[in-house]
């Protein structure tokens, strides 16, 4: 009897194992084919309304207009998503005009409208053509590959869409929209004129005719590429060299216009009404008189500093 309940006891324990272990490996599978199927299948997550308003806003012809310039401008951030910073940065300047340097109501609504409107010019002033830099940037590397590809005896499209594989963005993704028109069946020339309409800089305006007059003339064209890739090269040596002796001096000219605004403020919380004789009629003079130095000043400092190759 004994004998006999052992050996069911067994039995039981190693079935109850083994139906784990089937259990174990059916769960593993099981999550195996959901990750296929949500890959195969993907489902569109629920946005909230906030998302969905800002989906639209973005899908409007007005709109349209600012996502080119924030492309441009190298700011990777949706037309929603940037009005979005500059009212919760507006929001963040009001509370701390008014709760930490105790300005006036309305002095402390009006100047966060001044300065997100100011920030708002001043980037794409500051950052125009930013995209446009990244991009020649990349095309020593650019006329690199292409040379390789043509000194190993393929097409120029066959290099363009191995610059579109190799290169990481703003080159790649530009290249990776050439060879997609290319592989459609668009002539040469066009696709690349399309590009041109959005980068209109000299250096790739002179890369373009380059490939046109080969594909057109014929020559060597991996030695005239690698002419260029040395040119460009030197160009990007030069520059960072200039952007490197002149970063003190554009640091400078965002220090310089700060620091007695911040000084104003601090001497306004330190000695309550420190800044109301300004709002007097003298006083809106000096002001007017103030900003316009400030202004003045980082303007000169950022011309000075503009050294253009």
């Amino acid at each position: 009897m004994n004998i006999a309940a052992s050996i069911l006891y067994s039995l039981a324990v190693l079935t109850f194992l083994l139906c784990g272990y089937y259990y174990l490996g059916y769960r593993s599978q099981k999550k195996e084919w959901n990750k296929k199927i949500k890959e195969w299948f993907p489902e569109e997550q629920r946005k909230s309304m906030v998302s969905k308003l800002g989906d639209r806003f973005d899908e409007r012809e007005s709109s349209k207009a600012l996502a080119a310039k924030l492309q441009n401008a190298n700011v990777k951030l949706l037309p929603s998503e940037y009005f979005g910073a500059l009212l919760v940065g507006g929001l963040t300047l009001f509370i701390l005009f008014y709760a930490i340097f105790n300005m006036p109501i309305a002095i402390s609504i009006l100047l966060p409208i001044f300065l997100m409107v100011a920030t708002h010019f001043l980037l794409f002033y500051l950052r125009k053509n930013n995209y446009e830099n990244r991009f020649n940037e990349q095309l020593g590397e650019v006329c690199r590959l292409m040379g390789n590809a043509a000194r190993s005896g393929l097409t120029i499209n066959q290099g363009i869409d191995i610059v579109a594989r190799e290169l990481s963005v703003p080159a790649g993704n530009e290249f990776k929209r050439i060879s997609n028109e290319l592989k459609l069946g668009v002539p040469l020339e066009p696709a690349l004129r399309a590009i041109q309409k959005r980068n209109k800089s000299r250096e790739f305006n002179l890369f373009i005719a380059t490939l046109l007059i080969q594909k057109k003339t014929g020559g060597n064209l991996a030695r005239t590429l690698d002419t260029m890739a040395e040119t460009f090269e030197d160009r990007k040596v030069l520059n960072q060299t200039i952007k490197t002796m002149t970063s003190e001096e554009k640091y400078i000219s965002f220090i310089v216009p700060a620091m007695p605004v911040f000084l104003l403020l601090v001497m306004n919380n330190v000695m309550e009404g420190f800044i109301d004789p300004l709002w007097s009629g003298f006083g809106l003079i000096m002001l007017a008189l103030f900003i316009g130095a400030i202004v003045l000043s980082f303007l000169l400092i950022r011309k000075i500093t503009n050294i253009k190759v």
